[in-house]
């Protein structure tokens, strides 16, 4: 009988052991910090030592004097995604042109799969995605055209929409107007 209650107790511990080293095991999304225009070199040495990558690109028309060339650029310019367990982050490091992993707290930061599928899906759906410059609802930012060309507010998010908040600093009044983010640059 006593038996049979410590082969009960022991058993819940082995599978929390089992379970917690199932979690250490599992791969996940990095950033990986590369020196400036080595995206694609990093991408094709990571495929070479057969390693979990994605370096999402868009085209873009570059123009020179005497030509005009369609290239596929970086969207994310110095970072290249890594799915990896971190007990394989070594083979990540020595490849030519990885500077470091993006650290927070001391410890590489995952980057929660979400993200990562959701460009990924835009990207096998043909959608055109172009850089644009980090934008968060507080910031301060310059609308860059349309009808409020040059006017400065802070970037609100309401509702599924962007809205500007405009204000006459005078008469410490303010009003809001719907803005697309692609007309807004940050200051």
């Amino acid at each position: 009988m006593i038996e049979n209650a410590l082969s009960n107790y022991e058993s819940p511990s082995c599978v929390l052991l089992e379970a917690s080293s199932l979690s250490e095991e599992a791969e996940r999304w990095y950033a990986v910090s590369v020196r400036p225009r080595h995206e694609k070199f990093v991408a094709r040495h990571l495929e070479g030592r057969g390693l979990n990558y994605f370096l999402p690109v868009y085209r873009s028309v570059r123009c020179w004097k005497d030509r005009r060339k369609e290239l596929d650029m970086s969207l994310f310019p110095g970072y290249v995604f890594v799915n990896l367990n971190l007990r394989d982050r070594l083979g990540v490091l020595q490849a030519p042109g990885v500077v470091r992993f993006v650290l927070f707290q001391g410890q590489p930061a995952q980057i929660p799969d979400s993200e990562i599928r959701a460009l990924e899906s835009s990207l096998a759906a043909g959608r055109e995605l172009q850089p644009h410059p980090y934008l968060q609802a507080g910031a301060r930012v310059r609308v860059k055209r349309g009808p409020l060309l040059g006017a400065e507010g802070i970037m609100i998010h309401r509702k599924q929409r962007f809205r500007l908040v405009l204000s006459v600093d005078l008469i410490k009044r303010s009003v809001m107007v719907e803005v697309d983010e692609g007309d807004v640059e940050a200051i």
